[in-house]
Formats: structure tokens, sequence, C-alpha cells
């Protein structure tokens, strides 16, 4: 009892450490990132890969009103885990910078800076009262003079840099997947096939089209493109992936 009373004395301000250092405010705000559903990020030779799981909770939403995959600037794409609407104001925020940095100096945003942009907006939410920190994780991606980058963004305001990651719920499972499966010099259409994979090895090895979304930040072209139904239901048909419905159709 009196562990836990203690923890309750140092959980209700964000800007009060524990005895052991710790922060709670920020703890709850990574465990709201795991109740997300899963965004996978996949940086290759060719580009970089956004993947996001975008179930919905009753057939009678729109498709469209599930934000996960956003364009930040022309060469940087941003996917979310966590609390949407946290997500959309850190999202405005990158997108503001970006319009400055290309007003200020002429020339697009470095993803590295963008990033920490970003983050250092995040920490000033873990250090001020009065407020909370924001429940949401992100991964963003793009393409930074020729070179593709990819960041992770925490609720503590640390941004990391990975070749290959999840956020959200599975986070474990599906980054022990890309692990096994993650090849460095693999090709944009190599690296869809290895996020789209991550991603069923949580979904009992299939994925539908409409439930997933995908975009791309090609190497070449260094231009964020959102992948349509079409193009999604062509590459998990590429390697394996798509859910036909038999199952259900045998079960009826």
């Amino acid at each position: 009892m009196q562990g836990q009373s203690q923890q309750q004395a140092y959980d209700r301000g964000i800007t009060i450490f524990s005895p052991d250092g710790r922060l709670y405010q920020v703890e709850y705000a990574r465990e709201a990132v795991k109740r997300g559903t899963a965004s996978i990020g996949v940086r290759t030779d060719g580009g970089v890969v956004l993947a996001v799981d975008k179930r919905i909770r009753s057939p009678l939403m729109e498709r469209d009103s599930v934000e996960k995959l956003h364009k930040a600037d022309d060469h940087v794409g941003i996917a979310s885990a966590g609390h949407v609407a946290d997500a959309r104001q850190l999202i405005d925020m990158a997108r503001r910078q970006a319009q400055v940095n290309q007003l200020r100096y002429g020339e697009p945003i470095g993803v590295e800076t963008l990033t920490k942009e970003v983050t250092d907006f995040i920490q000033q939410y873990t250090q001020v009262g009065g407020a909370r920190p924001f429940g949401v994780a992100l991964i963003i991606g793009g393409v930074e003079d020729g070179e593709p980058r990819l960041f992770e963004t925490d609720p503590s305001g640390t941004p990391y840099e990975w070749q290959a990651l999840a956020i959200g719920a599975d986070r474990g499972e599906i980054e022990d997947h890309l692990e096994e499966h993650y090849d460095e010099s693999a090709d944009l259409d190599t690296g869809i096939g290895i996020a789209l994979g991550a991603l069923a090895s949580v979904n009992d090895g299939s994925l539908a089209p409409e439930g997933i979304g995908v975009a791309v930040v090609p190497s070449d072209t260094a231009q964020y493109e959102d992948l349509d139904d079409a193009q999604v239901e062509s590459h998990l048909d590429e390697h394996g992936l798509l859910d036909t419905g038999e199952d259900e159709e045998n079960e009826e």
C-alpha cells in the first residue's frame, strides 16, 4: 500500500519527478500510444515506406475519416499511433515549420531538422505545469539530399533514428518480424512487402486493402505518395498477404 500511495503522490503533476527519477505522466502517455493501432516505417535504398493499420470500429464509419498517414511536406510523410487529436496538433505544427523553413531559407526542411523541431515542442509539455504530455508517437520519414531518413518521436520528446520500426499495438511482435526480414539494400517495392508482412504478422497472416494505408517517399523523386486500394491490393497479392475472405465464406 505504501508504494501505491507514494506513486499517487507523484503521478498527478507532470513537473514532479518521483524519488526514483520517473515522470509518471510521460509513462502513462506511452501507454496511450500502445493502445493505438500499429504504424510501421521501413527505410530502404529506394526510399521510405509508411504502413498503418486503419481498422475502423463500425462499417458505418467513413474510412477517409481515419487519419493515420499525413503529408507534412512534399518530401516528408508522417504516421501516427495513439490519440488522433494529439497527432493532428503535432502534424499541423510540423507543416508550419516546413513552410517557415521554405519561406525563410528557400529550401525544403531536412527530415532530421523537422523531427527535432517536433520533439522540442513535445518536450516542452513534459515540464510545464497545467499541461499534459502528448499521448501519441510519430514516425517521420522522408528523403533529405537524396538520402532516405526515418525517425520516431516519443512522448518524452526524444527523437530516435531507425532503419525500420513499429509504434502502437503489438510493437514487440512487429519489430521481431522486422528484425528477421529487414534488408537494408532492398528496393522500394521490397520495402513495401517487408512493411506489409510485418503488419500481417499480427493480423492472422493476411490483410485486406481497405483496412490498411500505405505511403511512400521514393529516393529518386523525393515526393510523398499515398497508395490507393488497387495499388495496395496488388502489393498484397504479390507477397501472398491478400485476405481473400475465403475463411469467412467457409464458416458461413
